[in-house]
């Protein structure tokens, strides 16, 4: 258990001469060589250059304090095994090598700014002995189906951190989730929200910790007077990025089939198809009226793989505009662009960028990560070429094409890069607190709302003042 409020805070809450005070925090400063950060990062050459920015930043704040300076890491420099961004096969490596020699393991993402100091007086409130995994909780209000409807009489009674507002697990507890890694293969074909799957693993039906909430852990930008108190906050510090991308660079692909042509189109119609020049609706049946493209292939219930593969083949064909950027959609996908625009000044269209929200498929057993396919794909030109190039195609018409892209990806040793900001599901499948510190991009499905209401909600930048500027400002927490 934690030491009591007046053991923890005693030493800090009374006058003591200031050779005293000046001992005794750098007592606990010394602390800082316990403790390994991880930070959750990617290749794409811009998330490396903002995880090193977070590295120096660390590294100043403990070399400012003490010259026994912590480890800090960046995860995807690790190993070349694609599943190490989801946490749990990471866990035999940081026991190895930190395990004896460290009590602490502080997760954090690329916009995650820390508090040195504030952060190891929190953590000296808990004995390191034990086992602990702390941080800023999230609950679901209704069971959703990105959860696989978990506890679906009560889903509030299960917590999962924030990992924008970092969290962080004891070694004794590094140590035993290690070898049952190495032990137990790990369950689940699919990682899908990496927070909620990495707590209910450490909880393991009640065998394990439950999430403790540290108020301290904070999503509030870091200029905020509520980050007093804070541990950590959410950097408010502008991406080294250009202007939003021109309208003109982006070519969108919305698939479709017939019998949704009266039913979700309408949507697109209403909603953002205005903010794009150049898009095209590629269905089952070319209907004039909307227009809609036959691409010649035979509309399935499931998959859709060939008729994404034939949108890559016409993005090259020389029968659309020569744009940088390929937006491919469903039919019932809201999207901003405007904001789209913003995120995509902070990546290079001549590198190989594949972007949208990063699912995994069976990742413990050397699979593969792919961008679910209804928040939104985005690829860079060189990208599809590549994708082409290589003679990767669909084994079926009606195969997840999503997959199959990301399966094409892994073989050609080409990395997902993932954004928090799309989403493949609504908003409603999401925790509220989640929700509060991001500017979304997208979202999907009509299933049960009301699509033109949820885009004046969530989407609308004339309804959300300011919103490409906060894009980079509040809510880039996991790109």
């Amino acid at each position: 258990m934690p030491l009591s409020r007046a053991q923890t805070h005693s030493p800090f809450s009374v006058k003591l001469p200031h050779q005293l005070f000046c001992w005794q925090l750098r007592k606990r400063l010394t602390d800082l060589r316990e403790i390994v950060f991880v930070l959750q990062s990617q290749s794409n050459s811009f998330h490396v250059m903002q995880a090193e920015r977070r590295r120096a930043d660390l590294l100043k704040q403990a070399h400012s304090l003490t010259e026994k300076t912590p480890v800090v890491l960046l995860s995807h420099s690790l190993s070349d095994n694609e599943g190490h961004w989801s946490i749990l096969p990471l866990l035999p490596y940081l026991s190895h090598s930190f395990g004896k020699n460290s009590s602490w393991i502080v997760f954090l993402e690329e916009e995650t700014h820390v508090k040195m100091t504030k952060l190891v007086q929190v953590l000296a409130q808990f004995n390191k002995n034990e086992e602990w995994f702390l941080g800023k909780p999230l609950q679901d209000e209704e069971s959703t189906i990105i959860h696989h409807y978990a506890f679906a009489e009560n889903p509030t009674i299960f917590k999962y951190p924030d990992f924008a507002a970092a969290w962080a697990v004891s070694t004794p507890l590094v140590v035993r989730l290690a070898n049952k890694v190495r032990d137990e293969p790990l369950k689940s074909d699919f990682t899908i929200d990496l927070k909620h799957e990495v707590a209910l693993y450490i909880w393991d039906n009640g065998n394990g910790p439950h999430l403790t909430a540290v108020p301290e852990l904070c999503t509030e930008p870091e200029d905020s007077p509520q980050t007093r108190r804070c541990a950590t906050a959410l950097s408010t510090e502008t991406p080294l990025c250009g202007e939003p991308v021109n309208t003109e660079d982006i070519f969108v692909a919305v698939k479709t089939c017939r019998k949704f042509h009266s039913e979700r189109v309408p949507v697109i119609k209403k909603t953002w198809e205005k903010d794009a020049i150049f898009l095209e609706y590629y269905s089952d049946y070319a209907d004039p009226s909307i227009p809609t493209i036959n691409l010649g292939v035979p509309n399935t219930e499931r998959g859709h793989c060939g008729k994404t593969f034939a949108i890559l083949q016409r993005f090259l064909s020389g029968a659309v505009p020569d744009t940088k950027w390929l937006l491919v959609v469903d039919d019932d996908t809201l999207i901003s662009l405007s904001r789209l625009q913003v995120l995509l000044s902070c990546y290079n269209p001549s590198e190989p960028v594949c972007l949208g929200e990063r699912y995994g498929y069976g990742l413990s057993q050397g699979g593969y990560s792919y961008i679910t396919g209804g928040g939104g794909m985005v690829f860079s030109r060189e990208a599809v070429v590549r994708l082409l190039a290589s003679g990767c195609k669909c084994y079926s018409n009606d195969a997840p094409d999503d997959m199959v892209l990301g399966m094409c990806l892994n073989a050609l040793g080409l990395p997902v890069t993932h954004s928090p900001l799309f989403h493949q599901a609504r908003p409603e499948d999401y925790a509220r607190d989640f929700l509060a510190h991001q500017v979304p991009i997208s979202f999907h499905k009509h299933w049960n709302i009301d699509p033109i209401a949820v885009y004046n909600k969530w989407l609308k930048d004339d309804l959300r003042p300011r919103a490409s500027e906060g894009l980079h400002e509040n809510a880039k927490t996991e790109l």
